[in-house]
């Protein structure tokens, strides 16, 4: 199993992107904790697992995926976190 990371710009502070984050966690029935610097979370999509955590640094979200199915892409669960909280 291997990790993803990548980093998601954003402008404003750090609590706008985040709670956008965690909405869309939490609206797959997953789970989202943390605070402004750093936090975890996992989601559930089609019955996989997806875990990761996060870091905020300056106006960077910097996002490290730990386990996700084989079958899905670093690429496909990028473009899926980009369009639900740029």
């Amino acid at each position: 199993m291997s990790t993803c990371q990548f980093i998601i710009p954003f402008t404003g502070n750090a609590d706008s992107i985040l709670a956008k984050a965690k909405a869309a966690v939490e609206s797959q029935h997953g789970s989202f904790s943390g605070d402004i610097n750093s936090g975890n979370f996992q989601v559930s999509v089609f019955a996989n697992l997806i875990k990761g955590h996060y870091n905020v640094v300056a106006q960077n979200l910097h996002l490290t995926i730990t386990e996700k199915p084989f079958l899905i892409p670093c690429s496909t669960i990028e473009s899926l976190l980009r369009s639900k909280i740029s």
